[in-house]
């Protein structure tokens, strides 16, 4: 089991790396939004690219900061009775989710979006609009942000195991955001 915990591990600290690129990426997307309307506003001038790149930045944000966001627990919950579980309740809740749902769901969503990201990249699809970019970076997020929540949903597993079997202390509590 230690192997394991130290494979998780690597993958915490790879959701983490992604997620910090995430995290620069809203700073950037930020700019950019600010300069291109600046640009329009100012000097009546604007480019598709510009927009598309903004597009691109949305898109990597959401995908490369998922995994990382699993990591931390605050991802969108159906709460039902999981709160009022026991700690051992929770946890063969979550192994449960991740075994039967989330692995299974996750990997078929990368297996559907890798070819997507591959014919673009080898064609060199462009954007049809004038000044647009090519497209495979933004598609590329799409199966890179998968394939990062398919291996944090693994690591959130391994985790849930030891914690179950003792080897390690997970904090399961969950509260419903206030409505």
């Amino acid at each position: 089991m230690n192997a394991f915990l130290a494979v998780s591990r690597g993958i915490d600290r790879l959701s983490a790396g992604f997620a910090v690129i995430a995290d620069y990426l809203v700073l950037i997307a930020v700019l950019v939004s600010a300069g291109n309307a600046l640009l329009r506003y100012t000097l009546n001038m604007s480019s598709n690219g510009l927009l598309e790149i903004q597009w691109y930045m949305f898109a990597a944000i959401v995908l490369l900061g998922a995994s990382y966001t699993l990591r931390m627990n605050e991802h969108v919950r159906v709460d039902l009775i999981y709160s009022m579980l026991s700690t051992r309740g929770r946890l063969l809740v979550d192994i449960f989710g991740f075994v039967v749902l989330f692995l299974p769901v996750i990997g078929f969503l990368f297996w559907l979006t890798f070819p997507f990201f591959w014919q673009s990249f080898t064609t060199g699809e462009a954007s049809m609009n004038a000044g647009g970019l090519i497209l495979w970076p933004a598609k590329l997020t799409l199966p890179l942000g998968f394939g990062l929540l398919f291996l944090q949903g693994l690591s959130e597993l391994i985790k849930r195991v030891a914690a179950l079997n003792g080897l390690l202390t997970l904090e399961t509590k969950y509260e419903k955001p206030l409505q």
